[in-house]
């Protein structure tokens, strides 16, 4: 019983150890991206919010879509709140191929999430954000050529939620705001932060390098489908993907689980069903898994 506790011990210094290293490494990341998300939340969501909509007004036509995305990613918004604001732009009469390259960037990433993906490097930041983008384009322009003549989306129900930055003092709204993000992200964080350390522990690197490794199809089909149950939270995912490409992921495979797992995430995919109904739910998925695979090989044959 003894050489039990003793071993037992033994694994948890490993294990504390792993994890006290990669939060030292990320936890800068995620304070600063907390900060700067909340601060456009409170001082900037609505400037971001009225760009779009003033959109409407403008004859780009379909090079509207760049713009669109461009705005998506920069709105600080998930989801559950994306959809209700889309509603509104809706009524006011924005075009069906710009709000779906919108809300694909906006489900897809974030100001705040950015700055968690800077503790990937460099390279895998400058492959998020280009193939977020991407897929927003993608969206719209598979809106534009398919859907032209009839409605998308079906925004019924949807009413723009009162925000919670309501407190008369700006400060107070935005130490309330970084207190949200913080009960909304923290057990996430630290959750990802214990994952990544068990993985480095117990799997071994060669078998994350011939999983996810190579220029292989396979890898970055794997990664794409890992992405689906995986993801819970972007900030909770930094860290397991910070150590699978230490332990040898490619960065196509890393490309496509930042795709499918945000854009899979089951609060998104709940609010995203009722605002497409089944049928267009479905291609909606089969586009995520596609471009996912399609994008991954791509960045595996140039980066």
């Amino acid at each position: 019983m003894a050489e039990v506790f003793a071993v037992l011990g033994r694994e948890l210094i490993y294990i504390w150890y792993y994890f006290t290293v990669q939060f030292h490494q990320i936890f800068r990341y995620w304070i600063f991206g907390m900060l700067m998300g909340s601060f456009i939340s409170v001082f900037a969501k609505d400037k971001i919010h009225g760009i779009f909509a003033g959109m409407r007004n403008q004859k780009w036509g379909l090079f509207g879509i760049i713009p669109a995305c461009i705005l998506g990613i920069a709105s600080p918004l998930c989801m559950y709140g994306t959809v209700p604001i889309a509603a509104s732009f809706r009524k006011q009469g924005m075009r069906e191929d710009w709000l779906a390259a919108f809300m694909m960037a906006s489900v897809l990433l974030n100001p705040q999430l950015i700055i968690y993906s800077a503790a990937l490097g460099r390279k895998a930041l400058a492959v998020r954000i280009i193939t977020c983008f991407l897929c927003g384009c993608a969206a719209g322009l598979l809106v534009h050529f398919f859907c032209r003549k009839k409605e998308f989306f079906c925004f019924d129900g949807f009413e723009e939620r009162p925000g919670h930055d309501t407190h008369p003092d700006l400060f107070i709204r935005y130490v309330l705001n970084v207190w949200r993000n913080i009960k909304a992200t923290g057990l996430y964080f630290l959750i990802g932060i214990l994952l990544s350390a068990l993985f480095q522990r117990y799997v071994p690197q060669d078998l994350m390098t011939d999983i996810f490794g190579g220029n292989e199809a396979w890898g970055v089909l794997m990664a794409a489908t890992v992405g689906v149950p995986l993801y819970a939270c972007g900030g909770g995912t930094i860290p397991l993907l910070q150590q699978w490409l230490w332990d040898g992921m490619s960065m196509g495979s890393a490309a496509a689980f930042m795709i499918t797992g945000p854009a899979t995430k089951i609060t998104n995919l709940s609010a995203l069903k009722i605002a497409m109904g089944w049928k267009r739910f479905a291609l909606y998925i089969l586009f995520v898994m596609l471009f996912s695979f399609l994008c991954g090989m791509a960045v595996n044959l140039t980066v």
